[in-house]
């Protein structure tokens, strides 16, 4: 069972990523930015009391260096847990200094976080208002409508937020016919599934797709916050559709909901800003000094927690480029 303590282990952990990465915000170049959160988050899990294994992360064993899939992270003493990481959810934000980039962590009871494959997914998150109204099945106009109602709002005052690409063009043509409102995002949709739960963000609903593993950690973080999220993975080739039915995904239309995502009863999130956005604002530097914002949160105390750090980098040297 997760101890209590582990939420604010956590934040550590997505701080110290955020301040390593954001030192490259703007500089043009995501994989030095990705590398430096990857080599900071590693570093600091190992002070992390936890028998932790990564089942959503940088990627397969010979794919990545640290944060592969199936690495061990912790100590070796604690609670045995599954670890989803995004060390920077939003590479290409941070290279171009635009809003929404994160450094994020799920964690669960062992065995309880979907093993989802890296592909697409077609996805829909509303916040609590809404949970129990939403159908990913059901025609978009439907969805809107249900929100809206849930919301106590005209439709005309929903705001969808939808990742700003070529195949969404009918998505987001339908949702402008309903006379929803839409928030485009370039990247960065484990955010935006997030902002979906707080009022402040000004965004109702996520819809359309992306990518399968950030489903499983954005519904990690919306089960803490009382929402909901449900998902449709979507193969594109005849590998993709080997490693759905190699999952024991026989149906390639089947939907996942919340317990499929995480199906205990217990699981704990955090998020470091390493860019401005509407949630959390990220790294600021001055001279020897660094501010972070952070959110923790747990699903079986439904406890959120928003955390202003101040960091010496005097004495956290390693975790910003020289």
């Amino acid at each position: 069972m997760m101890e209590r303590s582990l939420t604010m282990e956590l934040v550590r952990v997505t701080e110290a990523a955020a301040l390593a990465s954001a030192r490259w915000m703007g500089r043009g170049v995501k994989d030095e930015a990705d590398d430096a959160a990857t080599t900071a988050m590693r570093t600091v899990f190992d002070t992390v009391p936890m028998i932790g294994t990564v089942v959503i992360g940088e990627g397969e064993m010979d794919e990545a260096p640290m944060l592969y899939i199936g690495e061990k992270l912790g100590t070796g003493d604690g609670p045995r847990v599954d670890v989803a990481v995004d060390p920077l959810e939003g590479t290409d934000i941070v290279a171009q200094g635009t809003w929404n980039a994160l450094s994020v962590i799920a964690i669960a009871d062992e065995g309880t976080l979907l093993h989802a494959p890296d592909m697409y997914m077609d996805k829909i998150a509303v916040g609590p208002e809404a949970v129990g109204m939403i159908d990913i099945n059901a025609p978009v106009i439907d969805n809107l409508k249900a929100v809206a109602k849930a919301k106590n709002k005209d439709i005309e005052d929903v705001v969808a937020t939808v990742l700003d690409r070529p195949r969404h063009e009918k998505l987001i043509r339908e949702i402008r016919e309903a006379g929803a409102r839409i928030k485009l995002i370039p990247n960065g949709d484990v955010a935006a599934a997030i902002n979906t739960a707080f009022d402040d963000t000004g965004v109702d609903i996520l819809l359309g797709s992306g990518g399968a593993p950030e489903g499983v950690i954005a519904a990690a973080a919306l089960k803490c916050l009382g929402g909901e999220i449900q998902g449709k993975l979507m193969p594109s080739n005849d590998e993709e559709i080997a490693r759905c039915k190699s999952m024991g995904i026989a149906d390639l239309n089947k939907v996942f909901y919340m317990d499929d995502f995480c199906s205990g009863d217990d699981c704990i999130f955090a998020a470091t800003g390493v860019t401005d956005g509407e949630l959390l604002k990220g790294v600021q530097f001055k001279g020897w000094k660094a501010t972070t914002q952070s959110v923790v949160m747990r699903a079986k105390s439904g406890t959120v927690r928003f955390i202003d750090g101040q960091h010496s980098l005097k004495k956290k040297p390693n975790y910003v480029v020289k």
